[in-house]
């Protein structure tokens, strides 16, 4: 197996430096538009916080008997900053000791946070969306209210969106690079071995 091209650690270093955008930007965003609120309602979901219109959102789905959407609702919070952390160190090993092994490594740690965070996203909206309070003011039974899992949803006379926000796409943006030098690595190889 060949080491990688300095092209190619120059650009993951490169992407792999972008990351650190992620402490500073939103990943994630769930946006609400109704009759009463046609500017819409916005969430914004960062590594360590939430932020937006969550006090105006909760006082909506009071109603409905959904919980109460505070930081403490979401214990990943205590430790994703590290865990992007791990990733940025992992992503700079093949950077800096030139083997492809630790591309592939890079590229499953970036597939496997991937799943592993939407997985978890969709188990929060699934709690969050039908666990409701029997006391609540509107009741109709059989009724789901999570957010989509990514696009658009009607949800009674809502539409909700849910989708990566800025930080979300720069780790979408790397995974893609990533896979790409990786594939170009094993392509190159392949025909330089034809030749």
């Amino acid at each position: 197996m060949q080491p990688l091209r300095l092209s190619t650690r120059l650009l993951l270093a490169l992407a792999t430096l972008s990351l650190v955008a992620t402490y500073f930007l939103p990943l994630w965003e769930i946006q609400l538009w109704a009759p009463q609120y046609p500017e819409g309602l916005n969430m914004k979901m960062w590594l360590n916080r939430i932020t937006g219109d969550c006090d105006i959102i909760n006082g909506v789905n009071h109603y409905i008997g959904m919980k109460t959407i505070k930081a403490e609702m979401f214990p990943e919070f205590k430790y994703m900053v590290y865990l992007v952390g791990v990733i940025i160190a992992i992503g700079f090993l093949p950077v800096v000791l030139g083997r492809r092994r630790w591309l592939m490594v890079f590229v499953a740690t970036l597939i496997l946070a991937a799943v592993a965070g939407m997985g978890d996203y969709w188990r929060w909206s699934q709690d969050y969306g039908t666990n409701l309070s029997p006391k609540a003011a509107i009741s109709i039974p059989g009724m789901s209210y999570s957010p989509p899992i990514i696009g658009y949803k009607s949800i009674l006379n809502f539409v909700a969106y849910s989708g990566p926000d800025r930080g979300g796409w720069i780790f979408i943006v790397v995974g893609v690079v990533a896979v790409g030098l990786l594939t170009t690595e094993i392509w190159l190889d392949r025909r330089q071995l034809k030749k």
